[in-house]
């Protein structure tokens, strides 16, 4: 799929999924926006990483530095102020009763893509891009094909706008999405995803691994982690 004429909205954490969607809509838009946001992740690290991450994907491609447009923060405080979980508390991460893990912070991707399709609509962009996966993934009901459809023509209908959410790690594993990166920008973009991206739930970027920065026991660093040692053929 390629949009020559189009611009896309990239939802850009400053994580190796979304740094590697954004590589993925600066391959097939002419023109690429991003949005972060704020909503009080005890890894909110993530989001300063953005800066480095879009100097060095200018440096890698000058065709994508071209590309890229305004990027974006959006301040959602209240969505850390109603959740108990332990990406928005000093809490440790664990199993909950109802067989989620207690990282799963409930409607943090169906407010991301709302607020991003609000934001799309004003500046008349109709292709919003996440990095949303249910493949190699925490179980999030949240990051589910069903769910993202679903949200998309429910945004159409409300927004009375023809948005398209395009999820292209969906049926990726991790090592399929290190592969991906390869593949759109070569060692260059897999070597600045390792250096400059950041995943650890704990915010944690001390220790330096072959994957990353990262405390390499949470659930995010182990996933990463683990689709770099396959990736590798490890």
């Amino acid at each position: 799929m390629t949009k020559p004429d189009a611009t896309a909205l990239v939802l850009f954490s400053g994580g190796q999924d979304s740094t590697t969607c954004l590589a993925w809509a600066l391959d097939r838009f002419a023109r690429v926006e991003t949005i972060g946001f704020a909503y009080g992740q005890r890894h909110a690290i993530e989001l300063d990483c953005r800066a480095r991450l879009l100097d060095g994907i200018k440096a890698l491609r000058p065709d994508w530095a071209g590309k890229l447009a305004d990027s974006h923060t959006l301040e959602i405080p209240t969505l850390a102020a109603i959740s108990e979980t332990a990406l928005t508390r000093d809490v440790a991460i664990e199993m909950g009763a109802d067989g989620l893990p207690n990282t799963f912070v409930p409607g943090r991707n169906l407010v991301f893509l709302t607020f991003a399709a609000a934001l799309a609509y004003r500046r008349g962009i109709a292709h919003i891009v996440g990095g949303m996966c249910e493949t190699d993934y925490s179980g999030y009901p949240d990051c589910r094909d069903e769910t993202i459809r679903a949200l998309n023509a429910a945004l159409n209908r409300g927004m009375a706008r023809p948005f398209e959410l395009h999820t292209p790690l969906m049926w990726l594993s991790k090592a399929a999405t290190w592969q991906l990166a390869h593949d759109l920008g070569g060692a260059g973009l897999v070597d600045l995803i390792r250096d400059q991206s950041h995943t650890c739930y704990l915010g944690e970027r001390g220790a330096r691994h072959d994957w990353g920065y990262g405390c390499g026991t949470c659930p995010a660093c182990a996933l990463r982690a683990k689709g770099w040692r396959e990736y590798r053929g490890a």
